[in-house]
């Protein structure tokens, strides 16, 4: 009989687009497997293979779970997206996420931006702040006082105009919540949109900073303390507290350096198309598939999945 895949100490999962053939991704795992580990494999088990993905995963005995991954992730570099992860606690049961650039496909403040006519110039300090490159705080403020005098009609316009939910996040969100999962959007950007896309997603519930206004413009400032770095980490246990869980029961996922402390301390750590930084410090990352994949590292299959759109 077939061992499961609990009866090992680590699992590789790889999730694929359907153009790749379940069998070729499996042999091209199990020949990287028998390069860098010599313990105990179970067999490559099937997660999806019928709609818009293949995914499988193999459990083992990795004595160097670090080393796996990094082979397994040169052998399907641009390929496939992988994660290599305990097979205790697999099914997490809080989910926190990065709004900007990870649950939407754009930064709210760039586009906003956009409609000062100031996007090229407020981008460039977003990208250089999601790199880590500059202090979280003090880039917000800097970014927000550009916009100081702007009509609040255009935070409606951007929102309906400019902002789109990121493939996948509705079915992940719904997939964890119909397993009993707490969902949490805790955002750098702005409760305007917070409130607005955690709705559209279907989350539990919203953190984000507040812009201030004197009832027809932005005034350039934003409420104090801002939410950052230490404010997502906080969240994370907070709720994992509020819901009688650890820090080992949640997904934590985000693509900039303010993510970085939430991403490091939660059971799973997931990049989503994330900076150099954020990616070297995740469980896993997301580059080549869509938010579904963190369901497959999760062990869900196709049929357990509440698939949406």
């Amino acid at each position: 009989m077939d061992r499961k895949t609990t009866d090992f100490s680590h699992v590789a999962i790889i999730v694929a687009r359907a153009d790749k053939s379940l069998q070729h991704i499996g042999d091209r795992l199990e020949k990287t497997l028998e390069q860098v580990e010599s313990g105990a494999r179970g067999p490559v088990r099937m997660l999806s293979g019928s709609r818009d993905f293949s995914a499988i995963e193999q459990a083992g005995n990795f004595a160097d779970p670090a080393k796996v991954r990094s082979a397994v992730e040169t052998a399907f570099e641009g390929d496939a997206d992988i994660c290599v992860t305990p097979t205790g606690n697999r099914r997490k049961k809080l989910l926190i996420c990065d709004m900007d650039s990870t649950v939407i496909q754009q930064e709210c403040l760039d586009e906003l931006a956009d409609f000062a006519g100031l996007k090229a110039k407020i981008a460039a300090i977003t990208e250089r702040a999601m790199r880590g490159e500059l202090e979280f705080e003090s880039a917000l403020r800097e970014r927000v006082g550009m916009l100081n005098g702007l009509d609040l009609s255009q935070l409606e316009r951007c929102f309906r105009e400019r902002i789109t939910l990121t493939p996948g996040v509705e079915t992940l969100v719904a997939t964890m919540k119909a397993n009993g999962a707490h969902a949490m959007l805790v955002s750098g950007g702005f409760t305007f949109f917070t409130s607005r896309i955690a709705k559209a997603a279907g989350f539990d519930s919203d953190r984000g900073n507040t812009l201030l206004d004197d009832g027809n413009t932005l005034t350039g400032k934003v409420d104090e303390p801002i939410l950052g770095r230490e404010a997502k980490l906080t969240a994370l246990r907070e709720g994992a507290s509020q819901h009688g869980l650890s820090d080992a029961d949640a997904l934590a996922m985000g693509d900039g350096a303010n993510d970085l402390a939430m991403i490091e301390a939660a059971g799973l750590g997931v990049a989503y198309r994330a900076k150099p930084v954020v990616a070297a410090a995740s469980d896993c990352a997301i580059t080549v598939t869509d938010l579904t994949a963190a369901l497959y590292f999760q062990g869900y299959t196709d049929t357990e999945i509440v698939w949406k759109h």
